[in-house]
């Protein structure tokens, strides 16, 4: 680990805070947000009685300080509503499952203070600054712009292997040899796994294709939108994440038969997909022995490793069920050890993590945060409309949330920048009427302002 963790993670509260003296609050959490997720390092600064100083917090300690040193009156207007009830549940529930389990108040608040800096600050983010449809279609370009920017590191990681986090930060993040696959290398950039990377890139992917198909965005930079895009969705392919594949390949199928059919049918059975599955597993009414087979149809070791997953799920659901409100508390108290103390589990989806962490009223508070965003969306916009220019960037912010929880089940990558999207998609349950609004027109996108003083900018 070299010096430059350190000034980069102290440092960047300092750039996040000054973003909001030359830039609009709106852009500067987008760019704080996605640039800190994208490029700070995997690595974590211990600071006595509070959670570690690492690239979720710093973040979020910036945009806290940028909101209250240069916008205040955005805090003041602030209203809290039902739909703030899943994340403010999952950030306190920390407190009961630390009493509960003996570990003490002192635990509990610790785990509160950690969970606001990696969820509740940029929700709460999302809330104040995304709050209509023309600032959601502005974050949906947001996310599409930094899978642009991570395209070529991309393209290095996958002919060099990846390494570029290694050379500057002094260190590997995690096990080499997770980046051999099919014959070649999975990049990981400056994240923690390639599989979080490939998530990325797919959520990005999905956002331009969608923009694009819809009209709401056709070019950027000069460029057309169809090739940037094109290139986009190449390099996604490439970085081999078969899972996070298939998602985008459910996604943009289910928004574009919805744009045939204008029937919320289809919306509602993909988000009960998530809540079934935990149901059937924690119940055991499901052994997952198709998920094996439809593993084995790609080749046999998906299937293994679909396999060893469901094998582990079921070791952990038991624990879990040993105490199902609060869960066992932090400290690994979830996880199940041998006679010697020795961890005999392997911990993959996030959801059976946070039962067996916080218990049901963890899971149930978790699963509101994707799902709440995404009701709110289809009550205030009917799904004829999704496809519309000006509800674009909202409808695939709302389908993407859809396929995190999904990814959820089966891996435990978090990812801050959903929570923007989250709490933006909340808060039109005040922003917008009961009845079928008017469709605003699709402002144009301006780039920020260049160095000479002249505005770049792209037409839509």
């Amino acid at each position: 680990m070299t010096v430059l963790v350190p000034i980069s993670l102290y440092g960047w509260i300092v750039v996040v805070t000054v973003l909001f003296t030359f830039m609009p609050p709106r852009r500067a959490v987008i760019a704080a947000f996605i640039g800190g997720w994208l490029f700070l390092p995997q690595a974590g600064i211990p600071i006595p009685g509070f959670p570690d100083l690492d690239k979720l917090s710093a973040t979020a300690m910036g945009a806290v300080l940028g909101v209250m040193f240069f916008d205040g009156g955005q805090l003041a207007r602030f209203r809290f509503g039902w739909v703030d009830l899943p994340m403010i549940v999952w950030c306190g529930c920390n407190v009961p499952s630390a009493v509960t389990n003996d570990l003490g108040w002192w635990e509990g608040c610790s785990g509160l203070l950690r969970d606001l800096f990696t969820w509740g600050v940029p929700y709460f983010m999302g809330r104040l600054y995304f709050r209509d449809l023309g600032a959601l279609r502005e974050l949906a370009i947001g996310f599409f712009l930094g899978g642009l920017v991570y395209v070529p590191f991309c393209v290095y990681e996958l002919r060099m292997s990846p390494h570029l986090h290694e050379m500057v930060y002094g260190f590997h993040p995690s096990n080499f040899m997770m980046t051999l696959r099919y014959g070649g290398y999975r990049p990981m950039v400056f994240m923690q796994h390639g599989l979080m990377v490939g998530m990325w890139m797919v959520s990005a992917s999905l956002i331009g294709v969608w923009l694009w198909h819809t009209g709401s965005v056709r070019s950027l930079f000069a460029a057309p939108m169809w090739l940037l895009v094109g290139g986009q969705v190449l390099i996604t392919v490439l970085c081999k994440s078969t899972g996070a594949l298939f998602l985008m390949a459910l996604g943009l199928g289910v928004l574009i038969i919805n744009k045939t059919t204008r029937n919320a049918a289809l919306l509602v059975f993909v988000m009960s997909l998530t809540p079934l599955y935990m149901l059937v597993r924690a119940e055991g009414w499901w052994d997952g022995k198709a998920l094996i087979d439809l593993g084995g149809m790609i080749n046999q070791e998906r299937a293994d490793s679909i396999a060893g997953r469901l094998e582990n799920e079921d070791i952990l659901i038991a624990k879990a069920s040993e105490k199902p409100i609060w869960g066992w508390g932090g400290w690994g108290r979830w996880r199940v050890y041998d006679s010697r103390g020795k961890d005999i589990t392997v911990s993959d989806g996030f959801w059976v993590i946070a039962r067996g962490e916080k218990g049901m009223v963890g899971l149930i508070s978790l699963t509101g945060i994707a799902l709440v965003p995404f009701i709110v969306l289809l009550r205030k916009i009917p799904p004829g409309d999704w496809a519309h220019p000006a509800v674009a960037g909202a409808s695939s912010l709302a389908m993407l949330l859809l396929l995190y929880s999904i990814d959820n089940l089966f891996n435990a990558m978090l990812n801050p920048i959903y929570m923007l999207a989250a709490g933006g998609l909340s808060s039109l349950n005040v922003a917008l009427p009961n009845a079928r609004p008017a469709m605003p027109p699709i402002p144009e996108y301006r780039l920020p302002r260049a160095p000479s003083g002249r505005s770049e900018r792209s037409s839509t």
